[in-house]
């Protein structure tokens, strides 16, 4: 390999790992990924259903009977895909996806770091958020991804009412964050 070559072969990996992508460029990708899940799983982009399975096969394997559950008796489809496991749900496989591909992102352009926990009001608030969001998107019937990102690219109403609350909210949020957390 020539020096140039090397020279540009860098130059490529800092653009494509190190250096962040113009907001249009990801705009294109997460569309194409959402074309492209669509055409998969017949079905729109979403995440947080997974999860919903997820601690439906953790109960599970600790004795539970999830099977029971209306969210699974009332729909077969939920219930065929409770019985699959793991590795055979279309959504469960795009989200550790999604969290391996973060991770090898941060990780790729330095940027993962482990950070220390501040104070115990940092876990009490990092706690309740995420038990808030993790009800409002089962209430919502889906999260950003899924009640907003496919709602919208699908051009329907409730994506574009989810868009404006969700901005809202995360206005009202920040400052109080702000306030109280920082």
């Amino acid at each position: 390999m020539t020096a140039r070559a090397a020279e540009e072969l860098e130059n490529l990996k800092k653009l494509v790992i190190k250096d962040a992508w113009p907001y249009w460029v990801g705009g294109v990708l997460l569309g194409l990924l959402n074309i492209i899940i669509f055409v998969y799983m017949a079905s729109p982009w979403g995440v947080t259903t997974a999860f919903v399975f997820w601690g439906a096969w953790i109960y599970e394997f600790f004795g539970g009977h999830p099977e029971t559950w209306s969210f699974f008796t009332m729909q077969p489809p939920m219930m065929q895909a409770l019985k699959g496991g793991l590795f055979n749900h279309g959504g469960s496989i795009i989200n550790i996806g999604l969290i391996v591909g973060a991770f090898l992102s941060a990780a790729s352009a330095s940027q993962f770091k482990i950070k220390k926990i501040k104070s115990s009001r940092q876990v009490v608030a990092a706690l309740a958020g995420g038990l808030m969001m993790g009800y409002g998107a089962r209430l919502a019937f889906g999260c950003n991804v899924g009640a907003y990102f496919s709602g919208i690219s699908s051009m329907s109403l409730h994506g574009w009412v989810f868009g404006i609350f969700i901005f809202i909210g995360a206005y009202f949020g920040s400052r109080l964050v702000v306030k109280y957390l920082m």
